[in-house]
């Protein structure tokens, strides 16, 4: 099912692009891959190790924001979930959206939401959008080492962001996160619900090997 969500991240990021469905929801995967190695790379300022070894799922998103006068952004990305066998296959997930006021430049940010609770992974799993905050709390995550024992669950999703450009911050309360059907079933090569792939029911493609290895240590 296609939303405004997916419509204005394809806007942004896919409109110009020759690439197969498959080929790109493999860029995605790739991509989140190597944002949680960025995110590695960085301990004292990262995710704290604690804080994902206790985590449900992770959805792993490269949002781009450009705008002129208003603004628009765009993003895609995968959501996963742990399972009793370990992480399971990734679902393509994107974002997007529109705002007003006096707003020049191009910022990417990369984006690791840690979901915290079984609901936050259950409304990915379940909801074929769904918006950060109210019921389904999202706060900046603790960082780095310094913080390693003294974190404790105060949100369902943890934020954590790195940003290049013009912009400055970002604020995903509110924020609305979809389900992108379309490259599921591009990926996977039949039709598959993001409930069937977080569940651990849909087998990972080779293609996501490197980002379960990744995730594998915690």
């Amino acid at each position: 099912m296609k939303t405004i969500i997916c419509v204005i991240a394809a806007a942004l990021l896919s409109a110009c692009s020759t690439v197969s469905p498959r080929d790109a929801m493999q860029r995605d995967v790739d991509q989140a891959t190597a944002i949680i190695q960025r995110f590695d790379e960085i301990p004292e300022k990262g995710i704290p190790p604690s804080v994902m070894k206790a985590a449900r799922g992770v959805a792993i998103l490269t949002v781009t924001k450009a705008g002129f006068i208003g603004s628009a952004r765009g993003g895609n990305g995968v959501v996963l979930a742990r399972t009793e066998k370990g992480w399971s296959a990734p679902s393509a997930i994107g974002t997007g959206g529109l705002g007003i006021g006096f707003q020049a430049g191009v910022e990417i940010t990369e984006l690791v939401i840690v979901l915290n609770t079984p609901a936050a992974v259950d409304a990915f799993a379940k909801q074929a959008n769904v918006t950060l905050g109210g019921n389904l709390s999202v706060a900046a995550g603790p960082l780095g080492r310094a913080a390693e024992g003294s974190v404790a669950l105060q949100s369902a999703m943890y934020s954590y962001s790195r940003s290049q450009g013009l912009f400055a911050g970002v604020s995903l309360e509110g924020t609305s996160i979809g389900t992108r059907d379309d490259a599921n079933a591009a990926y996977y090569g039949r039709p598959v619900t993001a409930g069937e792939i977080l569940t651990g029911r849909v087998q990972p493609p080779a293609g996501a090997r490197n980002l379960l290895s990744v995730l594998s240590k915690y």
